[in-house]
């Protein structure tokens, strides 16, 4: 029986770049997301075998709805040796507007509370087998706040430190926590982006660079490492120096009102 491993937010993007290089690699896929439509047509698209994946709807900001995609995943395929929680949503807020409120909320449902739920299944099962590895999908946004994305890089910063938690519970289990911290990646999330996006990189790129990341069992990893220097650089530049650096940088956009 091959190796399995489960991703969230597997319909485009980091996800699908990842699952095909995960199945590439031997893997074998339990695949989640809202949209199984798309998930179905990709996986006929690349030929992928139809013994080695399985689809689940799941809508990572309902906490059932995700703790019952990985049930049923334990049921049908068994316990994954890698679950990686990918499914995020990116959009721009305004404090002073009170809908943005809930924009922030939706955002901490997705990334923050779906991010757990989405390991919850799995904590016990790998621990009592003694090994797996659990991969929470941050962002280099994560590491200092930007200016109009205050819901996104507060989301990431708490997945950092979330899964910092998360590895010292687990802890000699022989269950390895990864944080992966993308840079700007070619996606349809940051195609919205207005504004300069360096280190650029393509999903298949992030994917071949992140399994290898995962399989090493490495704590928190940047990617690509350009970015992981930038980062370093903003997180001990002194306050008043980055926020000159990001005076009139253009804002992540909004949620379009109706």
């Amino acid at each position: 029986m091959g190796r399995l491993v489960f991703i969230t937010g597997a319909s485009s993007g980091i996800g699908q770049a990842l699952a095909w290089r995960c199945y590439q690699a031997g893997y074998d896929l339990a695949l989640v997301a809202r949209r199984v439509s798309e998930m179905q047509q990709w996986a006929e698209t690349h030929q992928i075998d139809g013994s080695r994946y399985q689809l689940y709807a799941a809508d990572v900001a309902d906490v059932q709805s995700i703790v019952a995609a990985g049930q049923a995943c334990l049921l049908k395929q068994g316990v994954p040796d890698v679950v990686v929680a990918n499914a995020g949503i990116s959009v721009g807020m305004d404090t002073s507007e009170q809908d943005d409120l809930a924009v922030m909320a939706r955002t901490f449902a997705v990334n923050n509370t779906g991010l757990a739920a989405t390991f919850h299944p799995f904590v016990e099962p790998m621990r009592r087998r003694g090994s797996g590895r659990l991969v929470g999908m941050a962002s280099v946004a994560g590491i200092r706040g930007l200016p109009g994305h205050g819901a996104y890089c507060a989301s990431k910063a708490g997945v950092i430190s979330y899964c910092e938690s998360l590895r010292g519970e687990l802890r000699g289990s022989g269950v390895r926590v990864v944080t992966l911290s993308p840079g700007y990646i070619d996606t349809p999330l940051t195609r919205q982006n207005r504004y300069a996006m360096p280190f650029l990189m393509t999903a298949p790129s992030f994917a071949e660079r992140a399994l290898r990341v995962i399989e090493s069992g490495v704590s928190h990893r940047v990617i690509p490492w350009q970015m992981a220097v930038a980062a370093k650089l903003l997180r001990f530049m002194p306050d008043a120096m980055f926020d000159r650096l990001l005076a009139g940088r253009p804002r992540k956009s909004r949620a379009p009102r109706s």
